[in-house]
């Protein structure tokens, strides 16, 4: 399954990098690849491949936080920050925004009974990741992922037409009972987001069958944990020394952390595998570098990658 395969590292940006840091000097001697996937989504179907056109992310978030999915049809339902402005609103946070289990119980309580005038059993995962089950058949409009939507007009990214009607209205209801919410009053007092609306995307079943070619995997990331799973792969968590044990068959997943972290924090571990092994380099931004540890003799290729 993983035959031929080097590590790979799955980084942020490429662009993002600062030109003066030493990893833009080892690209300058890497062989480069064909341009890879863009974006997060993309990237995870490049890694793995499911049962069925879409990445039913909510199904496959769902089973790994609570193993319960089963046939049931899922809607991720996050939490998030949506910032009023003059001419619209726009997605400034998706999850991540600090809440512990009791504050999100607080925040559902009053969505409940919406949800389920609308046929719809709000279930929360976690404190960031909240789950809607449907009504087995029910017809789902194309939501974005909160990564496509990000600093964007949230209009931009709401069902459009006669049948996303339905769920821009139930939206809008959903926002305003959070606006009105005590414990949003209590985040704006300590400075913190307040979480006045929900950011749908993701639906569908669980895959009967996920397949990859990775042997194993090293990531944080909850749907790509999901994923491994799904596909009976071995996932660790990230750790310094994980990464450091990393073999050809592996891929590391380290696309959502903050570049200054890379750079700093994560380089002599990862300066330590490239002088160890062949590693792929897949950025987010589609770009892709083979690099083997005699690549560092290639004196006469200086500068910065391109």
């Amino acid at each position: 399954m993983s035959a031929g395969l080097p590590l790979e590292l799955w980084l942020p940006a490429h662009q993002r990098f600062s030109p003066a840091h030493p990893l833009q000097r080892l690209l300058a001697r890497a062989d480069r690849l064909d341009h890879g996937p863009r974006g997060y989504l993309a990237g995870l179907q490049h890694y793995f491949s499911c049962t069925g056109a879409q990445l039913p992310a909510a199904a496959l978030t769902r089973q790994q936080l609570a193993g319960d999915a089963d046939d049931a049809l899922w809607l991720s339902a996050d939490p998030c920050w949506v910032q009023a402005e003059m001419n619209g609103a726009r997605l400034l946070a998706c999850g991540q925004l600090g809440l512990d289990m009791e504050q999100a119980q607080a925040l559902a309580q009053p969505l409940r009974p919406v949800f389920g005038d609308a046929g719809m059993q709000l279930e929360l995962s976690s404190p960031d990741r909240w789950h809607l089950r449907l009504p087995g058949g029910s017809p789902i409009p194309t939501f974005a992922a909160p990564e496509q939507a990000l600093g964007e007009d949230l209009f931009q990214h709401l069902p459009q037409g006669p049948k996303g009607r339905r769920w821009r209205v139930l939206i809008n209801e959903i926002q305003v009972l959070l606006h009105q919410h005590p414990l949003n009053s209590d985040r704006r007092a300590q400075g913190l987001p307040p979480v006045n609306s929900l950011w749908l995307w993701g639906g569908g079943v669980l895959p009967h069958q996920v397949s990859t070619r990775w042997a194993s995997v090293v990531s944080d990331d909850l749907l790509l944990q999901a994923l491994a799973r799904k596909a009976g792969v071995a996932c660790q968590s990230r750790s310094a020394d994980a990464v450091r044990a990393a073999q050809a068959g592996t891929l590391v997943d380290l696309q959502d952390l903050p570049v200054a972290q890379i750079e700093q924090d994560w380089w002599p571990t990862l300066d330590e595998l490239l002088r160890r092994q062949p590693v792929t380099l897949a950025f987010a931004d589609g770009g892709r570098w083979r690099h083997g540890p005699w690549h560092r003799l290639r004196f006469w290729r200086a500068g910065r990658a391109r």
